[in-house]
């Protein structure tokens, strides 16, 4: 049934965020959706920049606006990269925050980091076999 999932992030500045997304993560333009937002292409999906004001409600049902302070929510982007320390580098200049120390695990190492807007991203450099590092052989055979 499903065909294709679409990453949609919604920005209160969306030439801010432009240049961020373009920054931190080597994305370009696809298209431009006018003013109501844009594509970015160079990951393995296209994520959707979507002008939305704060104080904005993001659906009739929901009493609290958009908020572009930071903010937590259980759905969020991990970014794979070959260098996690680079790519931490890379991401602070273009106006990421880094959210606690580099954190190596079994599989690899994290970055936990938040965007201009709010919205919490990391960054993985996977080692070994990854994720697979952890993951139970039973399940995987």
């Amino acid at each position: 049934m499903t065909q294709e999932v679409l990453v949609n992030i919604d920005v209160d500045d969306l030439a801010k965020a432009i240049a961020f997304y373009q920054g931190a993560f080597d994305l370009t333009i696809g298209r431009r959706l006018g003013a109501f937002g844009v594509e970015l292409i160079g990951a393995s999906s296209a994520i959707y920049l979507l002008a939305k004001p704060a104080g904005t409600r993001p659906a009739e049902t929901v009493e609290r606006p958009r908020d572009y302070a930071r903010h937590w929510t259980p759905v969020h982007l991990d970014f794979i990269v070959t260098n996690v320390d680079a790519a931490v580098t890379q991401a602070i200049a273009a106006g990421a925050r880094l959210e606690g120390a580099v954190e190596t695990h079994a599989w690899g190492r994290i970055a936990h980091m938040a965007d201009p807007f709010g919205h919490g991203f990391c960054l993985l450099q996977f080692v070994g076999r990854g994720y697979d590092e952890i993951a139970d052989a039973a399940e995987t055979e």
